[in-house]
């Protein structure tokens, strides 16, 4: 007879599952002439289940050999022009380049016409290893970075290696500087405050051809930016903002001033009095493992949408 732990577990699972079936996010093609976005991934950088994690909320994923739940990530599909962009270099990278492709529904192969990089943190670039000569030993992939960002791919091994051995192109990007990748399709990046040990931090502005969306999956508190996210707000038609953290009872066993998210609840409070319009705009993305809206059933999931917010959800798509 199996264990009662481990069979519990997978009841549990199951039960998830069924409860957030109703809710499983689109998957159908972009439009022929259209620029869309689709979301590759959700989770903070080291994934859920999370390494040595003990807790109920990775005990399940560890028992079942769940693996659905991906790093954050972006993709940006043209099809018009047929160029496909992708937005954070995960660990999940293989995984989520052929879901990229397989979205696009004209690419040849998985690597895209552009990756775009927000900073030096393990979930948001160490992807980029599977280009080099140990995997795809791509040629001179476009990727796109901050100038800190690139000075240190450049300057820091195993990554330069990628430069010098052309498996990467690195194409520097400016502050609040446009970048036009097709007739229909313009980024922008902007920094924020974060943890700024090897590069800059920086979000973007994903224009197409009639909306644009704002993303920003790592900023330290709100407050601490010298722009208003609310003003960012009403600028654009969507809004992917960092949801690391629901509360500070999350982190039992860290100092919290280490790693100063806002806390959705922070969050919540800050935009409770943008009308209905605005608020279903924001979708939340950047789930620690131990976040209680990465289950659909959660109490505090429910009072999110309860209060007119959106949670990002892997396979999501987006008219631009």
């Amino acid at each position: 007879m199996g264990n009662p732990k481990n069979i519990g577990c997978v009841l549990v699972y199951f039960l998830s599952l069924l409860l957030s079936f109703g809710q499983k996010p689109s998957k159908k093609l972009p439009l022929k002439n259209s620029v869309s976005l689709v979301i590759l991934g959700t989770v903070q950088d080291a994934g859920s289940p999370h390494i040595a994690c003990e807790k109920e909320c990775c005990a399940t994923l560890f028992a079942t050999g769940d693996t659905s739940r991906k790093v954050v990530s972006l993709g940006v599909v043209d099809a018009l022009a047929r160029e496909s962009f992708l937005f954070e270099a995960t660990s999940d990278i293989a995984a989520q380049l052929r879901n990229l492709r397989t979205y696009s529904g004209f690419q040849k192969t998985d690597i895209p016409n552009g990756i775009f990089l927000t900073h030096a943190h393990i979930g948001h670039y160490t992807g980029l290893m599977y280009l080099g000569k140990e995997a795809t030993n791509t040629k001179e992939a476009p990727v796109y970075a901050m100038p800190k960002m690139a000075a240190f791919l450049k300057t820091n091994g195993p990554w330069s290696q990628l430069v010098s051995n052309k498996n990467i192109d690195l194409k520097t990007l400016h502050n609040n500087k446009e970048k036009q990748l097709t007739k229909d399709l313009k980024v922008i990046p902007f920094t924020v405050p974060h943890r700024d040990e090897y590069s800059e931090t920086v979000g973007y502005r994903i224009i197409g051809p009639n909306k644009s969306a704002l993303f920003i999956p790592d900023i330290d508190k709100w407050e601490k930016w010298e722009t208003s996210v609310v003003s960012e707000i009403k600028k654009v038609d969507y809004a992917f903002l960092d949801a690391t953290f629901y509360d500070a009872a999350e982190i039992n066993n860290r100092d919290i001033s280490e790693i100063p998210h806002p806390f959705i609840i922070e969050s919540m409070a800050l935009f409770k009095n943008l009308p209905s319009a605005e608020k279903k705009k924001i979708h939340f993305i950047h789930f620690n493992h131990t976040n209680p809206l990465l289950r659909a059933d959660s109490k505090a999931s429910k009072k999110v949408l309860e209060m007119g917010f959106g949670i990002a959800k892997k396979g999501q798509v987006f008219e631009l």
